[in-house]
């Protein structure tokens, strides 16, 4: 079978996803990422709907309505929250989702306000001078270790607080965007906002095409994976399956790279439908998409709360290679364009 040209729709992958990163939207401040998400699908033809719970659900269109098919992506990501203002007025975080000290050590910031703006600052290791601080490198990065330095001419916990900073507010990592000439895409919360660029690419190519899909095809985009429970609701009447489209994984003792599709048999929640596995394959297979199979020892995905909610259906995960998870990220544009190709073959 011909390979299909993608590179016009990976061309827009890539930009939607650039796009999309640099809107903020740590888990539980996700608004003006979904409603740009809406607003991008509604510029494609289709129709988006807000979920109650923050997410956005799209209708593809499609044939067969009593067997649809769910793909699910999240566009919340990692992030931090102010648990406590010290007496020198910086500021101690407690994660949202997985978000590491270890690798957000040194990233600037935003602390996004409930009322009074948003303020920069960075995320340092508390008494960050190492040519003051003698115990500098045998000092274990965690959370009441680390602090956020504002930018602002704050000495107390009363000067901060003049400025509307208070407790529970939301702090945003910097996502440090790069796509580099050899192909590579780098930066924070890839994970998974490429795979909503993927799917927004998955549109496009459809309404280009005048594709109506063989079953029903709806998208959801997700806005509380990062904590577990952003599938658990909103999945259209009539479904049957739902897939993930999430964040390959690579690593040691892993076969995908960056450049691949992944196509996961079994991860910390157990193994996917071997039906779905066996139809992922195929699919990859006939279409030339450059896939790996793998299993994921440390991983959790959308579907599996879609199920765990008590959805009857058959559930498979898939996405493009990224290196480094919940750290600096890195893909590549050919695994965005492998993920593709695999859902134009299996979707439609």
């Amino acid at each position: 079978m011909k390979k299909i040209a993608l590179k016009k729709y990976t061309d827009f992958i890539v930009k939607e996803t650039t796009d999309l990163l640099n809107i903020d939207s740590p888990t539980g401040y996700t608004e003006e990422a979904a409603a740009w998400v809406k607003k991008e699908f509604e510029k494609l033809g289709f129709k988006a709907t807000l979920t109650t719970k923050g997410g956005v659900v799209v209708d593809f269109g499609g044939k067969n309505k009593k067997d649809g098919l769910l793909l699910e992506a999240h566009v919340d990501t990692l992030g931090g929250m102010v648990a406590t203002i010290k007496s020198n007025g910086r500021l101690q975080l407690t994660n949202l989702g997985g978000m590491n000290p270890n690798n957000a050590e040194t990233e600037n910031v935003r602390v996004v306000t409930k009322f009074d703006g948003i303020y920069e600052g960075t995320f340092q290791l508390n008494n960050a001078s190492i040519h003051v601080n003698g115990d500098y490198n045998d000092t274990k990065r965690e959370w009441d270790t680390c602090e956020v330095v504002l930018d602002e001419d704050v000495k107390s916990k009363e000067d901060t607080e003049k400025l509307g900073i208070s407790v529970g507010d939301i702090v945003c990592f910097e996502p440090n965007v790069r796509v580099t000439k050899s192909g590579y895409i780098k930066s924070r919360f890839l994970d998974d906002k490429l795979s909503v660029g993927i799917l927004l690419g998955l549109g496009k190519y459809i309404k280009d095409n005048k594709i109506t899909p063989k079953r029903a095809l709806y998208a959801h985009i997700t806005v509380f994976e990062e904590v577990g429970h952003g599938g658990c609701g909103s999945v259209p009447e009539g479904c049957t399956e739902a897939i993930s489209v999430d964040m390959g994984c690579v690593g040691e003792g892993l076969t995908c790279t960056e450049k691949q599709v992944s196509i996961c048999a079994k991860d910390s929640g157990g193994p996917y439908s071997y039906e779905i596995v066996k139809g992922l394959v195929a699919a990859a297979k006939e279409s030339g998409a450059d896939y790996a199979v793998d299993i994921y020892p440390h991983y959790g995905s959308d579907v599996e709360a879609t199920l765990r909610s008590g959805n009857d259906l058959k559930h498979g995960l898939i996405g493009a290679g990224v290196y480094a998870s919940h750290g600096y990220e890195r893909s590549h544009r050919d695994g965005a364009e492998s993920t593709l190709r695999l859902l134009i073959a299996y979707a439609l």
